[in-house]
């Protein structure tokens, strides 16, 4: 298997590496599908709305960008991405980037809306899980599942009760799946703060221009899908600009 992206001949038949990144009209997610396509790879993207999908990926070769809009909480949207999937012939990489922040300003655990907790859940916990017992039967030989998780899954901040309980979920999934699929490259990846929309919902009111882009935790995303980095937890922007042959231990590794 090729991590490169690049479109290799093995007997006459060709391959190109494909990855399908969930929220990815913007932030992270665009980031990185954005720097797969220049190396050459295939993206299945999602996002909830099609007008934010067309906006951000005009002018793609359709081969390349495949673009569904849905929402990773719909059973109905999953099934059409694994749809998607079967008909490209295969997938190498999933990247659960899709989450939901909750109210903003984040309200305390005390006088949290139970409805608005069970959506964060929907999105940050439930679905992952989901697409991937999906996606599974279509994921090549050494593929790897990216988790894109948080540090408010091991940190305790105040007001982060949902959505850094959510990533601790999440987590915790990314490392029982690891234990289960030892053929497979599982990791959760905490990009850092980041300059998004989704932080400036999170600091309501606050400049958050000091925060890095997401293209700085690229690098670290891009080492995950193309290096031999093993399963585990990292922090992308630690990540190291490894040689694809060199090995670097996980911040938390799979236990």
């Amino acid at each position: 298997m090729w991590w490169d992206g690049r479109i290799r001949t093995v007997d006459r038949m060709t391959h190109t590496s494909t990855a399908l990144i969930t929220g990815a009209s913007r932030g992270l997610g665009l980031a990185l599908a954005l720097r797969l396509v220049a190396d050459g790879w295939r993206v299945v993207v999602d996002a909830r709305t099609a007008d934010d999908l067309a906006a951000s990926y005009s002018g793609f070769d359709p081969a390349q960008v495949v673009a569904v809009a849905g929402d990773v909480a719909s059973e109905e949207h999953r099934l059409a991405l694994r749809r998607v999937v079967a008909e490209l012939g295969g997938i190498d990489a999933v990247v659960h980037n899709a989450s939901r922040l909750g109210p903003s300003p984040q309200p305390r655990l005390d006088s949290y809306p139970l409805d608005a907790f069970r959506e964060v859940y929907a999105v940050t916990v439930f679905a992952p899980p989901r697409l991937t017992q999906l996606l599974l039967p279509h994921l090549r030989p050494g593929g790897r599942i990216v988790y894109v998780t948080s540090d408010a899954s091991v940190e305790a901040y105040e007001g982060w009760g949902g959505y850094g309980s959510s990533k601790a979920a999440l987590d915790r999934i990314a490392a029982v799946l690891a234990a289960e699929h030892p053929e497979l490259r599982i990791y959760a990846v905490d990009p850092g703060d980041m300059n998004t929309r989704m932080h400036a919902e999170a600091f309501p009111g606050e400049d958050i221009s000091d925060r890095p882009p997401p293209e700085a935790s690229v690098p670290g995303l891009r080492e995950i899908l193309t290096g031999r980095l093993p399963s585990g937890r990292y922090q992308a922007r630690a990540l190291p600009a490894a040689e694809p042959t060199e090995r670097t231990e996980p911040v938390e590794a799979v236990r």
